[in-house]
C-alpha cells in the first residue's frame, strides 16, 4: 500500500461531519439546494461585523512597507501586544506580549501545544463528548487521548475526571463553549478541577498542565459567563480563534496564551514558538495579524445564534425530542430517539435533514444539530424532523 498504515486507519474512522457534509453536497446536486437541509458542519453563517470589511480594505490598500513579510514565529509584536493587552482587561490578570503566540486558528493552537508538551506515551485526558480531531491531534505528537463521561447535561463528572487522571496523564483538556454540546462549564467546576490538578500534579510527582480549547468563547447566551482558567490553576493555557466570533474561519488565525505564572515559563514559551516553526504553520498569516490588531473583543451579534437556538429548541421538543438546551456555541446535541444514532440520523437523511451522528463525538444515542445555517433552512426541516422521530416510534414499536 502507498500511504501509511496509520493514515490508512485514520481514513476508516475520519470524521463523520465531512462524510455528512459530503454526502450533502450529493443530495443537493440531486433535489437541488433549497430541498437539503445541512446542518452537518459548524461554519458560521452570520456576517462579519462591519468594522472587519473597513479594516480589510484599509490593509488591502496600505503601502507599509514588509506587509507580507516573514516574521517572528510566534507572531507580529503590535499582534501580540493588543491580545495580551486585551486579556489583562477582560480576565482582569496581569500579562505581557511575552506569553502569547498567533497561531493558524485554535487547531494550528492544540498541535504546537501538543508538541511543546507531550512525550510519547503521554496521556491527553478529556470529558466526553469531545471534538471528533482531539484524538488525531494528540497522535501526531506521540499522545494518547483519553476519556471520561460528562454528567447528563453534559457538566463535568470532575469525579470520574479525578480518578482518570493517572501517572502518565501530562494534559486535562477542556473545551467551553463544548463543541458538540454547547455545555458551559460553570466557575465552581473549574474551580474544583484546579484543586484536583494541583492534588494529583503533587502525587505523581509532575505538572499536569491544563488546557482550555475556547473558539466559542463570546458565543453564549442568557448572560452566560465562561470563566478563565488562569484565575484557578496555574499551570493553564489557553487556545482560542477568532473564527467564531469574527466570522472568519477560513481565515486561520488564532492564538496561545500561557498562563503568567505558568511553571518554567520561558522555556515553554520557546518550545511553542519553536513547534509554529518546525510544524510546517511557520508564523499565522500575516494579513490576518494585522487585521485583529485594531479587532480585539469585537464579535458577531450573538442574538442571531441565539434566535436560531431557541426556535430549534422549541420545534425539537414540541416534537417530543429531549435535549439539553445549550448555554453556547452554535450547537445542539440531541438524543436520538433510537438508541443508534447511525440509524435515526439515516431516517433523517431520508428527509433530505443531514446531522452527525454522537458516536463521532464519543457521544452515542445523540445527534449534533449545527444551527449556525439560514432561517429557512430551520424552518424547511422541522417537517422532515417531526416525521422522523414519528417513523422511529413506529420501528422500535414494531420491535
Amino acid at each position: 500500500m502507498a500511504i501509511a498504515a496509520k493514515m490508512n486507519q485514520f481514513i476508516e474512522k475520519s470524521s463523520w461531519i465531512r462524510k455528512m457534509f459530503e454526502e450533502g453536497a450529493r443530495l443537493k446536486k440531486i433535489h437541488g439546494e433549497d430541498k437539503v437541509f445541512d446542518f452537518s458542519l459548524g461554519n458560521p453563517n452570520v456576517p462579519p461585523p462591519a468594522v472587519v470589511r473597513e479594516k480589510l480594505i484599509e490593509l488591502a490598500q496600505s503601502d507599509e512597507p514588509g506587509m507580507h513579510a516573514y516574521m517572528s514565529n510566534a507572531g507580529l509584536l503590535s499582534t501580540r501586544s493588543a491580545m495580551s493587552t486585551y486579556f489583562c482587561r477582560e480576565f482582569c490578570i496581569s500579562m505581557a506580549h511575552e506569553q502569547v503566540v498567533v497561531t493558524c486558528g485554535a487547531a494550528g493552537g492544540l498541535n504546537i501545544i501538543f508538541k511543546a508538551l507531550l512525550d510519547p506515551g503521554d496521556e491527553v485526558l478529556c470529558p466526553a463528548p469531545y471534538f471528533v480531531e482531539y484524538g488525531f491531534y494528540a497522535d501526531n505528537h506521540g499522545g494518547v487521548l483519553k476519556s471520561v463521561p460528562t454528567l447528563p447535561d453534559f457538566q463535568l463528572n470532575l469525579d470520574l475526571i479525578e480518578n482518570g487522571i493517572g501517572p502518565h496523564t501530562k494534559i486535562v483538556l477542556i473545551n467551553s463553549p463544548n463543541n458538540p454540546t454547547g455545555q458551559v462549564y460553570p466557575e465552581e467546576s473549574i474551580a474544583r478541577l484546579g484543586q484536583i490538578l494541583e492534588k494529583k500534579s503533587g502525587e505523581f510527582g509532575h505538572v499536569i498542565y491544563l488546557v482550555a480549547d475556547e473558539p466559542y468563547r463570546k458565543i453564549v447566551y442568557d448572560d452566560c459567563q465562561v470563566p478563565c482558567v488562569f484565575q484557578h490553576y496555574t499551570n493553564s493555557l489557553i487556545t482560542s480563534s477568532y473564527s467564531k466570533e469574527l466570522s472568519l474561519p477560513g481565515e486561520r488565525i488564532g492564538f496561545v496564551a500561557v498562563g503568567p505564572f505558568i511553571d518554567e515559563a520561558p522555556k515553554t514559551m520557546e518550545a511553542l514558538t519553536l513547534a509554529n516553526r518546525i510544524l510546517g504553520f511557520v508564523n499565522a498569516p500575516a494579513f490576518m495579524q494585522r487585521l485583529v490588531v485594531s479587532l480585539q473583543g469585537v464579535c458577531v451579534d450573538v442574538e442571531i445564534y441565539k434566535r436560531k437556538r431557541d426556535r430549534l429548541v422549541s420545534a425539537l421538543k414540541g416534537f417530543g425530542y429531549e435535549l439539553t438546551v445549550p448555554r453556547g456555541a452554535f450547537y445542539l446535541f440531541a438524543k436520538t430517539p433510537l438508541a443508534d444514532d447511525v440509524r435515526f440520523v439515516l431516517l433523517l437523511q431520508e428527509e433530505n435533514i443531514l446531522c452527525v451522528p454522537g458516536s463521532g463525538f464519543a457521544g452515542p444515542g445523540h445527534m449534533r444539530i449545527a444551527y449556525c445555517v439560514d432561517d429557512w433552512v430551520i424552518e424547511g426541516a422541522l417537517p422532515g424532523f417531526e416525521r422522523a422521530i414519528k417513523r422511529s416510534k413506529a420501528i422500535q414499536e414494531r420491535h
